[in-house]
């Protein structure tokens, strides 16, 4: 018999944390916290250093109902309840600061639909794509739905969780890659990118799109053309015509 611990959570068998000195402590030993859920109304000394320890590893936290963490632990939760994600996160500045920086990273901005998430990171593992960037907050989650849309490829794809999107095209720019922008308001047609250059893809939210701050940021808008009523794609199928697009471009001829 399975021996269940304060790390195990037998309904869904996925890993959590809970009490504020073992999140704490989870966190400083670099485990891979995939969100931290905090009683409404929590009142404790140790409270803000969980804040800022959660703001220095950029793991985003949300507040619940008592009733919600009662649901995930019949433990001592104290009000704090992390999970433990099975993706482990890469740092983009180390990732794109190595002799072998990868030469096409994907970044979805807010992209929220978990099968959405799935679906883009199952063709950028099949694709070549060097790494996915995501936001550490207000993003679909990276769960075990999202594993089993991307067919496992979330496991095998490095995956950047940074908190500061526009320090990511910052940085990239100032690595050498060129920032592409796949947006319904490029004027460049997608097959007129040069997807031989290292590039940053950003691919936006299923309703806002690419947010205006990033799209000022970027080197290239690049546009798909659509002939029909509807006024965009489904962001997964832009993103397959895009990343399929780049690896045409870098096959050998």
């Amino acid at each position: 018999m399975e021996r269940t611990n304060k790390t195990t959570k037998p309904r869904e068998n996925k890993q959590i944390v809970y009490g504020l000195r073992p999140v704490l402590e989870a966190i400083a030993s670099g485990q891979q916290i995939e969100k931290v859920l905090l009683q409404n109304g929590l009142n404790s000394s140790l409270l803000g250093e969980l804040r800022s320890r959660m703001h220095e590893r950029d793991i985003p936290y949300q507040y619940v109902p008592v009733e919600k963490l009662n649901k995930m632990t019949t433990g001592n939760h104290q009000g704090v309840v992390a999970t433990i994600g099975a993706v482990k996160y890469h740092s983009f500045m180390e990732l794109v600061e190595r002799d072998d920086a990868p030469r096409l990273v994907v970044l979805l901005d807010h992209i929220t639909d978990v099968r959405n998430m799935g679906a883009i990171a199952r063709t950028a593992e099949c694709t070549g794509v060097g790494a996915l960037v995501v936001p550490g907050s207000g993003s679909a989650a990276l769960n075990e739905d999202a594993i089993k849309t991307s067919s496992g490829a979330l496991l095998r794809l490095p995956v950047c969780r940074e908190q500061n999107l526009k320090t990511v095209v910052n940085l990239a720019r100032q690595c050498g890659y060129q920032v592409v922008a796949s947006t319904e308001k490029g004027a460049v047609h997608y097959r007129d990118v040069d997807f031989t250059r290292p590039t940053l893809l950003i691919l936006g939210n299923e309703e806002t799109g690419i947010s205006p701050e990033l799209l000022k940021l970027s080197d290239v808008r690049a546009q798909l053309p659509i002939v029909g009523e509807v006024a965009s794609l489904n962001v997964s199928v832009a993103a397959g015509v895009m990343m399929y697009e780049a690896l045409e471009q870098r096959r050998p001829r």
